[in-house]
């Protein structure tokens, strides 16, 4: 008797353990639903020229913005995200928005819908967490009057910027054509990556607002270093960046260097323009040596030089104190050499040696394009934070950075109004003017915002 309960017990609990299994296995086979994103908060209120609505969510959203008419609304499609509580509505006085609701489609989707009270513009972007919200989206409603309003703007803009002069990056990728320069233990050739960098750093100063990029090389070709000079005059370059990389019989050498003019390069290129003068025209701020007499060709020479070597050095040792931040330094501190290159003088010039193309780490990181971008990082944000300081009054970048702007022929107090941001009210108070009459020369106060 004894062993037929054993036997019923035993089988009675392999059917229980089977049963389990069964009932994991099928949970286990059907599929995962994953955790839907959720919309904690809406946020209703006007701006300049329309309406904002702010969704507050706990992470990035995948969504979709379509407009439609009969009736107008905007229709929010947002992948994989629920909304807490009912949404806000907008203020009866609201002159976008009649009502917005949201609802679930495709289980785990959301759509909002938002009526609106006339035909409208949207865009959208999101936002990261700050100290005092977490994720957003954030739908900007408009008119297509305030569209029409913000392109005429930015045409005025552009125009009255155009009356103001781009500082100009010349930029020259060391050697080319049958000259390739140095080459790593890869087969990585000098010429090849100075031209790629080059490239994107010209592409990053073009961004820069109040900075042109000029490039010496475009190509790969070979181009004599008196031609280099030459291209960099005729371009009315007011800096020169010279490109290079490296290279030693020992691969374990590394870094990056920075160079100047030295003052014994300096000083035979001084003697070489003295003898030449009469064909250094425009050498000076526009001033030609030809008609002066050799103690002040040689005065106006030597301050030309000196400036430019100031202004050498002072951005020689922003990009090298930038290139520490991203790699190791071959040497600490801006090195002075008689680079043939660097001789304009009247145009401050540095010659960057970039790292050691005959360092395997450093022929794989010269070919890295995220390398490269660094590189060009350094080198923009040096530039920037020279000429906030150091702009010549006639540039866009000197207007950015100063409170005073300088009346050139044409101006008009609405225009540098809306170049600055300010009302012409408070720009007339600021500098006292009784009327809206400015003259040529005159220097304007530039309020630092309009409150």
């Amino acid at each position: 008797m004894f062993a037929i309960y054993r036997v019923f017990w035993v089988t009675r609990n392999k059917m229980r353990l089977l049963l389990t299994c069964l009932a994991l296995l099928v949970l286990i086979d059907q599929p995962l639903s994953a955790e839907t994103k959720k919309i904690s908060n809406v946020r209703i209120w006007a701006t300049l020229n329309g309406v904002r609505v702010v969704f507050d969510v706990n992470e990035p959203i995948k969504y979709r913005l379509d407009m439609l008419s009969d009736p107008y609304r905007l229709i929010i499609d947002i992948a994989d995200t629920h909304l807490v509580d009912e949404p806000a509505q907008p203020n009866s006085s609201n002159k976008y928005i009649q009502r917005l609701r949201g609802t679930k489609r495709n289980n785990n989707d959301l759509r909002i819908v938002i009526d609106l009270k006339k035909f409208s513009r949207a865009k959208s972007f999101q936002l990261k967490p700050n100290r005092q919200y977490g994720y957003r989206l954030i739908v900007d409603i408009f008119s297509v009057k305030a569209e029409i309003a913000a392109k005429e703007k930015a045409m005025k803009l552009k125009v009255f910027a155009s009356k103001m002069k781009d500082v100009i990056i010349a930029i020259d990728a060391g050697h080319g054509g049958e000259d390739p320069g140095a080459s790593g233990p890869g087969g990585t050739y000098e010429k090849n990556v100075t031209l790629q960098i080059a490239k994107v750093l010209a592409k990053q100063i073009n961004k820069q607002r109040g900075m042109r990029a000029a490039l010496i090389r475009k190509g790969d070709y070979f181009m004599h270093l008196r031609k280099r000079i030459t291209k960099v005059r005729q371009y009315k370059a007011d800096m020169l960046i010279s490109l290079h990389v490296d290279a030693f019989k020992d691969p374990t050498v590394y870094g990056s260097s920075v160079y100047v003019l030295s003052k014994k390069g300096a000083s035979s290129e001084h003697a070489k323009w003295l003898a030449e003068r009469e064909n250094a025209a425009d050498l000076i701020g526009g001033v030609s040596l030809e008609s002066r007499d050799d103690a002040l060709a040689s005065v106006l020479l030597d301050l030309s030089q000196t400036a430019s070597l100031e202004a050498s050095i002072d951005i020689a040792e922003k990009v090298l104190a930038g290139m520490k931040r991203i790699g190791k330094l071959h040497k600490p501190k801006v090195e002075a050499a008689a680079f043939t290159v660097l001789k304009s003088p009247d145009i401050p010039s540095i010659l960057i040696e970039i790292a050691y193309i005959s360092n395997p780490q450093e022929e794989r990181n010269l070919r890295n394009p995220a390398y490269q971008r660094k590189v060009s990082n350094v080198i923009v944000n040096s530039l920037r934070s020279y000429f906030n300081e150091y702009a010549s009054e006639e540039t866009l970048l000197a207007s950015l950075a100063s409170k005073k702007y300088v009346i050139a022929r044409g101006d008009t107090l609405s225009e540098i109004a809306l170049w600055y941001d300010v009302s012409v009210r408070r720009l007339k108070n600021v500098n006292r003017l009784d009327s809206d009459l400015v003259r040529v020369g005159q220097v304007l106060k530039i309020p630092v915002t309009d409150g």
